[in-house]
């Protein structure tokens, strides 16, 4: 699936799921209702007393960030993670429908570690938006939502989530522009919030958050590549209303999505064989989603290569095709052979080079993963 689109500012756009690879202060109008009556209006020393035990009692950004991350999840499918937030009183994440894979069952993981399994009871198939049920945390207190927000450009937010699988990550910002719309296939983005708090790959699904209220105002959905500092957040207001739809009448099938790559989702484990993995990680490094890539490499080859060398080692090839695969049974492991050829970005230009890889690939603690790899240069 191509993640990149261009909008008016000419800036390559990607999902932030990390799987395959994700902030805000209410301006305070002078014309605010206090108890019925707008706020320069109140004069009488109760309301002078009132006013200053809400500026006494108002939360701290600390006391903000711990409050809502009680309520804030790791989500994982079978093909990496992303974040999600609790909205209801029944258990019920609010996420991003690219986080899930197309898989109908997930991992959830609290603050606390704690893992349940988490059922999906509805997606969007244009709207890049789900809700995932956890019945054990129906005791949870949901975060509260800011359904009749307004965004100004200048409000403060803070963004919650998993980036780069860094659990209970807060980064803060300002809304930076309003209005943004693009397509990122499948899914439809209109009407944004451009935010300045940094995200990235596993921000996916987690909240956007008033650093004045607390309130969600926004599902934190995709960056601008290349450190670029500019990330956009579905507004909460647009896509509340759907999922308390699901949340009251639950999906009894779920759609089928697609998210673009050349890999079977329809096995248990995710892939339809050693051909689909080594396939995926293609295509995850084509869409500069490194998080995934490294993801999906076996204990052994990340022990010999951290995710920030892995990273580095691709920050100058582009897209890579691949041509027919083959396999070779080797009692439990599975030998992939394939020719490939990589765009790269070199000083004197760029190069499109083509490499023989082969890869071994197997299953590790029930999940398919490429354990070893090498290739050489096709001259």
């Amino acid at each position: 699936m191509s993640k990149g689109l261009w909008i008016s500012t000419a800036a390559s756009l990607v999902i932030l799921g990390l799987g395959g690879g994700g902030s805000y202060f209410i301006h305070q109008s002078a014309e605010k209702q206090l108890n019925g009556q707008p706020l320069l209006a109140v004069q009488t020393s109760a309301k002078t007393a009132e006013t200053a035990l809400n500026t006494q009692t108002k939360k701290t950004l600390k006391e903000i960030i711990e409050d809502s991350q009680k309520r804030v999840v790791t989500i994982e499918s079978g093909d990496g993670l992303g974040s999600g937030f609790l909205y209801n009183d029944q258990g019920d994440f609010l996420t991003n429908a690219h986080v899930l894979s197309g898989f109908d069952q997930v991992t959830v993981r609290t603050v606390n570690h704690e893992e349940y399994k988490g059922k999906v009871i509805g997606i969007g198939t244009d709207t890049d938006i789900a809700v995932v049920r956890v019945p054990e945390l129906k005791k949870l207190d949901p975060l509260p939502v800011a359904e009749n927000y307004k965004a100004e450009i200048g409000d403060e937010i803070l963004a919650l989530g998993s980036p780069l699988g860094l659990e209970n990550t807060a980064t803060t910002g300002i809304i930076s522009g309003l209005g943004r719309s693009f397509d990122i296939d499948p899914y439809t983005y209109t009407n944004l919030y451009q935010i300045s708090a940094p995200i990235t790959h596993g921000n996916s699904g987690g909240p956007l958050v008033s650093t004045e209220t607390g309130e969600v105002l926004g599902i934190n959905s995709a960056a601008a590549t290349e450190d670029s500092g500019i990330g956009f957040s579905i507004p909460i207001t647009s896509v509340l209303q759907q999922a308390k739809e699901w949340s009251k009448n639950p999906m009894t099938e779920l759609p089928s999505l697609s998210s673009g790559a050349e890999y079977d989702t329809d096995s248990g484990d995710g892939y339809g064989d050693e051909r689909d993995i080594v396939a995926y990680f293609y295509q995850s490094l084509s869409d500069g989603d490194y998080v995934t890539a490294y993801s999906l490499l076996g204990s052994d080859w990340q022990s010999g290569i951290s995710y920030e060398d892995f990273r580095a080692g691709y920050l100058n090839t582009g897209s890579i095709t691949f041509g027919t695969m083959t396999l070779e049974e080797q009692g439990d492991e599975t030998a992939v052979g394939v020719d490939i050829t990589a765009e790269e970005r070199r000083e004197n230009g760029t190069v499109y080079q083509g490499y023989r890889m082969s890869y071994t690939v197997g299953y590790e603690n029930g999940e398919l993963k490429i354990l070893h790899g090498k290739g050489e240069k096709i001259e």
